[in-house]
């Protein structure tokens, strides 16, 4: 653990830690299981209001010339032909946004908006899903976000609607890509933000903690990656001896 990998029985302990604090907190993580299979993942809904900047990070200094509005994984070995695979994807994505993404588990959704300061905003819904990567040995953040007549958005307005603090961090920091990818697990198009330098950046985070006081390894990678999207974690989960344990 201390390298900064996660294997996928602990993934699950923590997730579990994860569910009882969320309970307590009425957070909306749920767990859903795949049918037929031993495999499920983490899921909550939100509404979030926010802004679709007009001027995406392909127009800041240095973001490049007119690239989609992303950074690069360059040391991703599948980073090679995404830009097809991403074409087929934007083809079916409008096709799935109703089945489950808006209706489904509204009791799931936060109670609040999240406002973003500065010029017009709308209100979106969004579906967050954490699984794990047995290839990268991570839990990986994967979300869909939909207006509220039920269009999903585009990619370039997914990386627009990102805090432009946190745009200029992607460019320079091991989070450095979001794209849209087919959920492993449902196969329908989901925005992923890739976990290929996970480990780079939760090896110092796991080091900083006091070696006697055991980390959930989910909770405080959450708590660095949730944000880039909206996806904030409450201090108060913090604040239990059971979200901070990881299980031996």
């Amino acid at each position: 653990m201390s390298r900064g990998v996660l294997d996928e029985e602990s993934f699950r302990l923590c997730c579990r830690l994860l569910l009882q604090r969320s309970e307590q907190l009425r957070d909306g993580w749920s767990w859903k299981a795949v049918q037929g299979s031993e495999e499920g993942y983490l899921r909550k809904t939100a509404l979030r209001s926010v802004v679709i900047d007009p001027s995406p990070a392909r127009d800041q200094e240095g973001s490049g010339s007119d690239s989609e509005p992303r950074t690069s994984c360059q040391s991703c070995p599948d980073q090679q032909g995404r830009e097809k695979e991403e074409s087929a994807l934007v083809a079916s994505v409008d096709t799935d946004r109703v089945s489950g993404a808006i209706d489904d588990d509204e009791d799931d959704e936060d109670d609040g908006v999240c406002t973003v300061s500065g010029g017009s905003s709308q209100v979106l819904q969004y579906e967050y899903h954490i699984l794990h990567s047995c290839s990268y040995a991570a839990p990986v953040l994967y979300f869909r976000a939909f207006t509220q007549e039920g269009r999903s958005l585009t990619l370039e307005e997914v990386w627009s609607s990102v805090h432009p603090s946190f745009r200029l961090r992607l460019q320079s920091s091991p989070l450095n890509t979001i794209s849209l990818q087919e959920h492993p697990l449902l196969g329908q198009p989901f925005f992923m933000l890739h976990p290929c330098r996970t480990e780079e950046f939760m090896r110092p985070v796991l080091q900083a903690q006091d070696q006697h006081r055991p980390v959930n390894y989910v909770l405080s990678w959450l708590s660095v990656v949730g944000p880039v999207v909206g996806l904030d974690v409450p201090l108060k989960y913090s604040t239990s001896p059971g979200s901070s344990t990881e299980p031996h």
